[in-house]
């Protein structure tokens, strides 16, 4: 049986919309955080069979169509031989900050890149159901880059802004390599059973449409173009770039999907109908995107905002999400909630 997330990516008719949340494997379940108290965020990343459980505990309490492989965003970025920790967030032990550094990153083999996360996977999908779907990720350039040249996270990542506008050609061998390590990493998950994978873009956003158009769409596109060849259905995510929503719909991302500060039915109105990435047509699924926030309101606000969404948003070629990862302090009732309201749709 294909999954229902997948016939939905590929714009098949579907008898419901598919649901799944970005970080719901962990954050807010007090199974995840009873779990913490034994182990460290490192420990549990590193070891595929802590991973696994922890990926499986929203498949176990909710009617999810996708589980999210627990991971981080940083998690590839040994294979290029560079070190981090977390406290909380992750820590790059010595920023990339000149060409000298930048061209002796190595590139590895999909082997070499997290094979931990691989390994988790091969644990994870025996476990699903066979109409649920087993998603992957991986960093875009930009987002992967803002952390390695910083160091940490910061607000509006300077330094790299800065490195795109002392040495342009410099910032371009960044995003190239990271680019290939992405599409290898994601390549290697889709070979371990991920039905899908999700390319996350958490800060592209921070760039001017000129900038982002010059110096980091080609890359994603060159990604996305890899990715495709190799047989891997793609969604691509953008955070906080609504400026940029128009020509990331453009990306040959089998979907897209978008910040709750989109509007994402009238972009759907925009693109047309969705008849599948390959079909005539050329658009594709849209994913998302309830305000997060929304479901610290309680069960009955976060129905009747998902009833108001969905009363917009056609249902054909839509996964349905929220606009960002779920909040630690979401109520579990609003979650239960906006999945019932999603299953009486039908």
């Amino acid at each position: 049986m294909k999954p229902l997330l997948l016939r939905a990516l590929h714009g098949e008719e579907t008898e419901r919309r598919p649901l799944w949340i970005m970080r719901q494997a962990g954050r807010c379940l007090p199974e995840y955080r009873k779990l913490k108290e034994t182990y460290t965020f490192e420990e549990m990343c590193a070891d595929p069979s802590i991973a696994c459980a922890v990926t499986m505990m929203p498949m176990e309490r909710f009617e999810l169509d996708a589980a999210i492989t627990f991971a981080d965003l940083i998690s590839p970025a040994s294979a290029l031989g560079v070190e981090f920790r977390f406290d909380p967030g992750p820590i790059i032990a010595k920023p990339i900050t000149t060409a000298k550094e930048i061209r002796a990153l190595r590139v590895p083999s999909k082997d070499e890149i997290a094979p931990e996360v691989a390994a988790a996977q091969r644990l994870i999908k025996p476990k699903l159901k066979p109409d649920q779907a087993l998603l992957g990720f991986a960093g875009a350039p930009f987002s992967l880059a803002a952390y390695l040249v910083e160091g940490r996270g910061k607000a509006g990542f300077p330094k790299l802004r800065a490195m795109l506008a002392e040495d342009p050609v410099v910032f371009g061998e960044l995003m190239a390599t990271i680019a290939t390590l992405s599409a290898r990493y994601l390549t290697a998950q889709h070979e371990a059973g991920c039905d899908a994978v999700q390319v996350f873009d958490s800060w592209g956003g921070l760039l001017s449409l000129r900038d982002w158009t010059a110096h980091v769409r080609p890359h994603i596109v060159n990604l996305l173009q890899e990715l495709r060849g190799n047989g891997v259905p793609t969604i691509f995510f953008a955070n906080d770039a609504p400026h940029l929503a128009a020509s990331m719909a453009e990306l040959p991302s089998d979907g897209l999907a978008l910040c709750w500060r989109n509007d994402l039915p009238a972009l759907r109105a925009s693109l047309g109908e969705h008849t599948g990435p390959n079909a005539e047509t050329g658009t594709k699924a849209l994913q998302g995107n309830l305000d997060p926030a929304i479901l610290l309101a309680g069960p009955e606000k976060t129905r009747a905002a998902a009833k108001e969404f969905i009363a917009r948003m056609p249902k054909r070629g839509h996964i349905f999400n929220l606009g960002h990862g779920i909040m630690p302090e979401a109520p579990l009732d609003s979650i239960a909630a906006l999945i019932e309201t999603l299953r009486e749709e039908a």
